[in-house]
C-alpha cells in the first residue's frame, strides 16, 4: 500500500494523550455489550473481533486485592456469555500492577499493536482540488460490496458474524472509501471512523478496516483509499488521525511512517485460556 504524500503535506503527528486515544478506539468500534466495573468497561459483542470482546482497563488501578475482585466479576461476565476473558492492555505504568496480577493468573501476552498518529493534510480540501481521487467512491454506510471485500480479506465466520461486525462498524459515524480495478470490480476498501462527528469540537478520525483484495495488491489501490478518506476528513475540519498496526507488521510500518505517522502508544491483550476462536483483529 504506497502512502506516500505529497511534498506538501507532511504533517507532523498532532500531540494526544494515551487515555484520549484509548477513548477515541473505544468508540470508534463500539461493542454491541458494555458493563461498567469500577475503572474497568466490559465489552462483548458474540466473539466478533477481539476488541469488541474485551476490558478495557480504563482506570487499571493499582491495589492488588482490588484488583483481583474486578477480575473475579470479569470472569463471571464473560462466562456467562461463553466468552474468554482477555484484556486490552496498553503500555505504561499505569498498567504495571494490573499486567502483574494478569501475569500472577497466567495470562497470555499475545498481538502487540501500534497505535499511530499523525496531524490533518494541511486544511480542508475541496471535491476541486488537484489532489482528489474521483476514482475512489465514498460513502456514509458500509455497501454491499464494501463489506464484502472487507469480509473475504479480514472476517471470519458467517452471516451471522458480519452481521454483528457491521452493527460494530454503523456504532459510530464513518465514511468508506471504495476503489475499483480497471475491470470494475471492488479492488481496496477502508474505514475512517469519527467519533466525535456532529459535536463542536474538533475531532479525531480513525482509520479501520483497511483491505485490498489479494490480487490486487501493491498496485496502489489502498493507498489512494486512504489519502481519499484523510482529504474527507480534513474537509470535514478533523484534527488529527490514528491507526492500528500489528508491530510484526515492518512493511506496513515503513508505509505509514512515510505517510507521516507517528507511534503514541502501543497495546497487547491478554488472554486466559481461550474456549474459543474470535474472530477478527
Amino acid at each position: 500500500m504506497d502512502l506516500t504524500p505529497t511534498p506538501a503535506s507532511a504533517p507532523a503527528p498532532v500531540p494526544v494523550s494515551v487515555p484520549r486515544l484509548e477513548a477515541l478506539m473505544d468508540s470508534a468500534w463500539p461493542a454491541a455489550e458494555r458493563h461498567g466495573s469500577g475503572g474497568w468497561v466490559l465489552r462483548a459483542a458474540s466473539g466478533v473481533t477481539q476488541r469488541a470482546n474485551s476490558v478495557w482497563p480504563r482506570d487499571p488501578g493499582e491495589d492488588p486485592h482490588a484488583l483481583l475482585s474486578a477480575l473475579r466479576e470479569a470472569r463471571l461476565w464473560y462466562r456467562s456469555r461463553r466468552l474468554p476473558v482477555i484484556f486490552q492492555v496498553f503500555d505504561g505504568p499505569r498498567s504495571a500492577a494490573l499486567n502483574a496480577v494478569l501475569d500472577a493468573e497466567g495470562f497470555t501476552r499475545q498481538s502487540e499493536t501500534l497505535v499511530l498518529v499523525r496531524g490533518p493534510l494541511g486544511g480542508p480540501v475541496s471535491g476541486a482540488d488537484a489532489g482528489a481521487d474521483p476514482a475512489v467512491e465514498i460513502s456514509a454506510a458500509p455497501t454491499a460490496e464494501w463489506l464484502e471485500l472487507w469480509w473475504s480479506v479480514d472476517g471470519r465466520g458467517g452471516g451471522a458474524e458480519l452481521a454483528v461486525a457491521r452493527g460494530i462498524l454503523e456504532g459510530c459515524a464513518s465514511l468508506y472509501g471504495l476503489v475499483r480495478d480497471d475491470a470494475g470490480a471492488p479492488a481496496a476498501v477502508a474505514r475512517l471512523a469519527m467519533p466525535a462527528a456532529g459535536s463542536a469540537v474538533p475531532g479525531w478520525g480513525g482509520l479501520y478496516c483497511m483491505a485490498t483484495r489479494p490480487d490486487a495488491r501493491r498496485q496502489g489501490f489502498g493507498g489512494r483509499i486512504v489519502r481519499a478518506l484523510l482529504r474527507e476528513g480534513d474537509a470535514r475540519g478533523l484534527e488529527g488521525y490514528w491507526l492500528l498496526v500489528m508491530a510484526s507488521n515492518v512493511g506496513a510500518r515503513d508505509l505509514y511512517a512515510q505517510a507521516g505517522f507517528r507511534e503514541t502508544a502501543r497495546y497487547r491483550y491478554r488472554q486466559e485460556r481461550p474456549k474459543r476462536h474470535l474472530t477478527g483483529c
